[in-house]
């Protein structure tokens, strides 16, 4: 979701969003994408996962985390195709 509430259709515009939010997270914890060591994909549609799964490798490429994705029946918005949860390490 973008700051004035819109969301994009696409799963891998969404993806990145995603991404785009975790990185920020992290940023204000004195962290880096590149701390990140596991993340948790959840999408709304198998084929989806093909999209969200460009996403996560273009942006987490150097950190190489451990990855699951998970096919749900519905996320909290029902605009949402993909919800990404990530953990980091803050040495």
């Amino acid at each position: 979701m973008w700051p004035d509430g819109s969301v994009d259709p696409d799963p891998y515009v969404q993806a990145r969003r995603c991404l785009e939010i975790i990185a920020s997270a992290l940023e204000d914890a004195g962290a880096s994408l590149d701390q990140v060591v596991r993340t948790r994909m959840f999408v709304t549609d198998t084929s989806d996962a093909e999209a969200v799964g460009k996403a996560h490798g273009e942006v987490l490429a150097d950190a190489c985390p451990t990855a699951t994705m998970i096919v749900v029946k519905a996320l909290l918005d029902e605009r949402w195709k993909v919800e990404i949860e990530a953990e980091a390490v803050i040495s």
